[in-house]
């Protein structure tokens, strides 16, 4: 059966030879480099952390943190008085609802999980 095969391969690759078709070539090329991305901090950026993972010997990684761009903190700036509508001294769920971004973080600011800020939990997030 292999010889029946042979048979009928061997005229036609002789006539793919003869007519001058060239089989197919495919070149390669790598994918060129992406820019780095610029993790540079700004001059004005006071570095607030760092922390370095990974054993001694191996592939380590460095992670940095750096206080915000002034301009973006701004959206982080409350008046306390303003949004305690009801004037107890805290910030319920209904009340930072005026200020999308602290409404969006309000349980992670809830430190004690009461439900409600108070000043000493807002001193970490407010600037």
């Amino acid at each position: 059966m292999h010889d029946l095969q042979a048979r009928r391969l061997v005229p036609a690759l002789l006539l793919l030879v003869l007519s001058g078709a060239a089989p197919a070539q495919v070149s390669t090329q790598p994918l060129p480099e992406p820019p780095p991305p610029d993790l540079a901090p700004r001059d004005s950026a006071r570095q607030t952390g760092i922390v370095t993972f990974g054993q001694p010997g191996q592939q380590q990684f460095i992670v940095r943190s750096f206080e915000p761009d002034p301009g973006a903190s701004a959206a982080y700036r409350i008046s306390f008085e303003a949004l305690d509508t009801d004037g107890d001294g805290f910030l319920g769920r209904a009340e930072a609802a005026a200020h999308p971004i602290l409404h969006g973080e309000f349980a992670a600011v809830d430190v004690d999980g009461d439900g409600r800020l108070d000043r000493r939990e807002l001193a970490g997030w407010l600037r």
